[in-house]
């Protein structure tokens, strides 16, 4: 299993970062956790083949993570050629038919009928789903953020990541993520600028603590990060390997 963030950043335009959209690659399966602003077009640039992708899955229904959405759809029809024939899976917390509804009233009925099968899968906290030829399991689990907000367990020949999608600090994330190979979590804002809507780098450090993952993957930075020590503050709390992720960064679990 392979992951690759494609967009590490957030709302806060950055120079570097487009909005969330992290990739992975499992047999068969090819799903995009998150389609946010920029991811699109970030795909074409790391050479990332976007017309290949077989799932996407949404955490939640911030324009971060969702906007770019649409315009996938519309590439993968107007974009490519010849276009695309194979159904594509969309997933997310309850809601997601309605939010592709609204596009569909919004940009015409293309994003629901594009030419290929649109496949729209709701599903609940604590559920569990199997993708492609059962390559890949995902689970979901409702996190602190909006009313709907999910992270999401990826699971393929005993490898473990988990995304905590946006979350605040709650030690439920924390044990649910506990031994995973890889957990990549949101890191957003700096102590003096905190809202308890998202995690500081402390905060992330204390539920990876919880979690001890092997590996501690940080993403959904806003800018002011770029100006703090976020590996020292993670490192008060945890003291495994923990890597600051870039838009196209990769890893192999």
């Amino acid at each position: 299993m392979k992951l690759t963030t494609i967009g590490t950043g957030t709302g806060a335009p950055h120079p570097t970062r487009v909005c969330a959209g992290h990739l992975v690659e499992a047999g068969a399966v090819r799903l995009l956790m998150d389609c946010g602003n920029g991811v699109v077009h970030r795909m074409a640039s790391l050479g990332i083949a976007w017309g290949a992708i077989t799932h996407v899955a949404i955490t939640h229904f911030h324009a971060d993570h969702v906007a770019d959405l649409p315009m996938l759809i519309f590439a993968w029809r107007w974009g490519q050629l010849p276009p695309r024939t194979e159904p594509i899976t969309i997933i997310g917390p309850a809601g997601m038919q309605g939010l592709l509804d609204r596009y569909a009233a919004a940009f015409g009925s293309w994003v629901l009928e594009p030419g290929f099968a649109v496949i729209v899968q709701e599903m609940a906290s604590a559920t569990e789903v199997t993708l492609g030829n059962a390559e890949l399991t995902l689970a979901s689990l409702q996190v602190p953020h909006t009313p709907e907000s999910m992270a999401y367990s990826v699971v393929q020949a005993g490898r473990r990541l988990v995304y905590t999608g946006d979350t605040s600090f709650d030690v439920r994330v924390g044990e649910w993520a506990a031994g995973c190979d890889v957990f990549l979590a949101e890191c957003s804002l700096p102590d003096e600028l905190s809202i308890p809507e998202h995690l500081t780098p402390r905060q992330t450090g204390a539920l990876a603590a919880i979690a001890q993952p092997a590996c501690l993957l940080l993403t959904h930075l806003y800018p002011p990060l770029d100006h703090v020590d976020v590996l020292a503050q993670v490192a008060e709390h945890f003291s495994g390997r923990v890597v600051i992720t870039t838009d196209g960064f990769s890893i192999e679990l």
